[in-house]
């Protein structure tokens, strides 16, 4: 009898024991995050990517009972805070924001990448998206897209469009806009989109793609005035601003931007499920919306599989438009 139970005994303890490391890697799940959180963040630090990500890391800190900071990392295209995310360690504790040029455009603009957008990183989920709208100074003769068109026309070469970047979205989306309108036009680099916008404020240069953030100052100060919307559908934002179609375009135009949060390689699933859950509750919150309106931003929840089928998708998109404009990066 004895020797019976001390067989059962020993299978009891053995599949209590079974049980019990089984269940650790859930245990240690549960406790996640057991410290502070890091957004590293390509964006500077005062930027609307930056001030969205420090408003959504609060609600996020909330739930994690957890800080949750931001750490700017801003330069070298994106490179340096790509650069830290690929190399910061896989627990869940340190994250990294990026944008469809950092993760869907750069592939193809950039002959090598210090990064690899879809080997070196997790997609956990979306932050925002955001539409952009042509822009011109409120005093532009040019006061639809027909007349602006029309202008460039006729004089191939002298108009001019700028940005703050070679191959970047307002570069991107420009350069669509001069190829579907058959035109030729010259296009201008800023530093700064301080700079860019002043310039299009006093006529320096003809036109330029923006946002409602980027744009936002100098639109309220009255100096620029919105010419309309680089997507197919108006905006619940600006109802009266009509679609590059509808001024006058001829062909439809999407010009659109998004950014979301991953993860570097090897961060546990469960981990980036309990922070896209986190994330997306702060996304879904009236008052967080509301702020992410005040930029012209649009909360983006969305699953890791989705991010990581946008980033794939969007990727196809930009190699035929850099392959078709010709564009090089510098």
């Amino acid at each position: 009898m004895q020797k019976t139970l001390n067989r059962r005994t020993v299978v009891a303890l053995a599949a209590g024991s079974a049980l019990g490391l089984g269940a650790m890697p859930a245990l240690a799940q549960q406790n996640f995050p057991s410290q502070t959180v890091k957004l590293i963040s390509p964006f500077p630090a005062g930027s609307g990517p930056d001030v969205v990500a420090r408003i959504v890391g609060e609600k996020m800190s909330a739930a994690f009972k957890q800080p949750v900071v931001v750490d700017a990392r801003p330069g070298a295209n994106g490179f340096l805070a790509m650069g830290a995310g690929k190399t910061a360690t896989s627990s869940g504790h340190d994250l990294l924001l990026a944008d469809v040029g950092h993760l869907s455009v750069a592939p193809s603009l950039f002959k090598t990448l210090p990064y690899d957008p879809k080997g070196d990183y997790v997609p956990v989920g979306g932050l925002y998206r955001v539409t952009f709208y042509m822009v011109v100074g409120t005093d532009s003769p040019h006061k639809t897209v027909k007349d602006l068109i029309a202008a460039a026309a006729a004089n191939p070469g002298k108009m001019n469009y700028g940005s703050n970047s070679v191959g970047g979205p307002l570069h991107l989306g420009a350069a669509q806009i001069e190829a579907i309108s058959g035109t030729k036009m010259t296009h201008v680099v800023y530093k700064e989109l301080s700079q860019l916008y002043t310039a299009v404020a006093t006529g320096e240069i003809d036109w330029a793609i923006g946002s409602l953030a980027s744009a936002g100052p100098l639109l309220k100060a009255g100096k620029l005035r919105l010419l309309a919307i680089a997507d197919t559908a108006r905006s619940a934002l600006q109802p009266t601003v009509p679609t590059f179609e509808e001024a006058g375009g001829g062909k439809p135009i999407a010009v659109r931007s998004w950014v979301a949060v991953l993860a570097p390689k090897g961060t546990p699933a469960a981990n980036v499920e309990a922070i896209n859950r986190a994330l997306s509750d702060a996304l879904k919150q009236p008052d967080v919306a509301e702020k992410l309106g005040g930029f012209g931003f649009v909360p983006f929840v969305a699953t890791s599989a989705a991010i990581g089928t946008l980033i794939d998708s969007e990727a196809v998109v930009y190699a035929d438009l850099v392959k078709r404009i010709g564009v090089v990066a510098q």
